[in-house]
């Protein structure tokens, strides 16, 4: 087993703001340290060494990744913003450049951004909690709030953090009973905005994460969810570097929309494909269709013994009511990767498991879905283990892009994310056992009915 874990170094995330393909660089130096990209006090365009992964911006907006290796005595943004103008030549002449489509983000004013309550559910990280909170607190959005759920606390950490800490900017709300879902939907009872977003407590957020996220909002009265952009915070560990060189959080740089009543010609899954829509970390949703469609299901999501899906299940809800969804990649936040070989396990596994989970919880609590599911759940299945199966043979792109080294997604990683499709129906009977008799903690919609 030990054989099989790839001995990678270190890869340096830094970011790169560019006039255009041709321009000059406007910026250049770590990541995450707001300004688009500005380097932080004391670092040069030129400390970069070794490989470097790099978000590329054009004029501020995300618009590529580029991986490159920087040799010694070169200029690290000299290095960088060459492979990133090949790139960007490259897809522009495609037609792929995300970003410069038709489909951008139409101009919504400061005044029209609708007020936004931003949940983040926690449980015994404060540290981290920390960190994405002075994130989110530096948003450039007009008009928010921020909730922290503390989901079956075993300390008063969290508590205290936020009473100290952020005593008059945070409010701090506690759910008894564990599971990511349970905690999502107290947050929904408590918030008073007219858009609900979600993050994690291990993501710092972008300055316009929270302005990119909602603004389609206004632009567009029919739409129920947005998701953003997932980039990774830190390349230290081969297990993080392994993750974000087989897929990650990411989904491109181009924006896009889902409708139900036009489905995409190139998902012929839709809308069961719910992973390729975006991810919990970065998500919102018009607060009355999330109540309306019963919120999360608690018997879904991390704490549970379903380990995942209650975003899945969330998106396709919101699809089933007939709303749109967007992806818009401006909205972005940078995600601090699990470090250690076996949290990698514990993740392949709970992706599997999460995938059928979700699919059950359709099955159950939305029957009239059910036909539609069973015609396409032996493609899904099937495209699900192509994924698996195609990892193990695909190379990295993170750093093989550049020739240093190639390795391919371990066997035993595949094995387990196949095992955890297998358990994962049975996790969320389990699951679903444990918490029946959980009320939602808001009225359901007249006429609607819990579960």
């Amino acid at each position: 087993m030990e054989a099989q874990r790839p001995r990678l170094a270190p890869i340096q995330v830094t970011e790169l703001n560019l006039d255009g393909p041709d321009g000059a660089v406007l910026s250049f130096g770590p990541a995450m340290s707001g300004g688009g990209g500005s380097a932080s006090p004391g670092a040069s365009p030129g400390a970069s060494r070794g490989d470097v992964y790099a978000l590329v911006r054009l004029r501020g907006r995300p618009v590529a990744t580029v991986v490159c290796h920087v040799p010694p005595g070169k200029n690290a943004a000299d290095v960088v913003a060459v492979a990133a103008r090949a790139q960007l030549a490259a897809a522009d002449r495609s037609g792929h450049l995300g970003g410069r489509t038709a489909e951008g983000p139409a101009a919504v004013s400061d005044h029209d951004l609708p007020r936004t309550s931003v949940v983040v559910a926690t449980r015994e990280r404060a540290d981290q909690l920390a960190r994405a909170l002075d994130s989110l607190l530096a948003q450039d959005h007009p008009d928010f709030e921020i909730v922290v759920v503390d989901n079956a606390p075993a300390t008063g950490a969290t508590q205290d953090l936020v009473e100290h800490k952020y005593a008059d900017r945070v409010r701090y709300v506690r759910e008894s009973v564990p599971g990511l879902a349970i905690a999502h939907n107290r947050g929904i009872a408590v918030a008073d905005g007219e858009v609900i977003a979600f993050t994690d407590d291990d993501v710092v957020a972008d300055p316009h994460w929270l302005t990119a996220l909602t603004a389609p909002f206004a632009a567009d009265p029919g739409l129920g969810c947005t998701t953003g952009l997932i980039l990774p915070a830190r390349l230290g560990t081969p297990a993080q570097i392994l993750l974000e060189s087989h897929g990650g959080f990411a989904k491109g740089f181009a924006p896009r929309s889902y409708d139900p009543a036009r489905p995409p010609a190139d998902e012929p899954l839709f809308p069961f494909t719910a992973g390729s829509f975006g991810s919990g970390a970065n998500m919102a949703f018009r607060a009355r269709v999330l109540r309306d469609i019963g919120g999360f299901d608690p018997a879904t999501g991390t704490g549970t013994p379903a380990r995942g899906g209650d975003d899945l299940y969330a998106f396709v809800s919101v699809l089933a009511a007939g709303h749109r969804l967007r992806y818009t990649p401006e909205a972005l936040v940078w995600h601090h990767h699990r470090e250690t070989w076996q949290d990698l396990k514990n993740q392949a596994y709970g992706y599997g498991a999460g995938l059928t989970a979700y699919l059950t919880a359709l099955l159950v609590r939305r029957p009239a879905l059910l036909p539609a599911l069973l015609r396409k759940l032996p493609r899904g299945l099937a495209h699900a283990r192509t994924i698996t199966a195609h990892r193990e043979a695909a190379t990295a792109a993170v750093p093989g892009a550049h020739g240093a080294q190639d390795y391919p997604w371990p066997r035993h990683l595949s094995r387990l994310e196949r095992r955890g499709m297998l358990a994962g129906p049975l996790g969320y009977a389990k699951a679903r056992r444990r918490v029946r008799g959980v009320p939602l903690p808001w009225s359901p919609p007249q006429g609607g009915r819990q579960t």
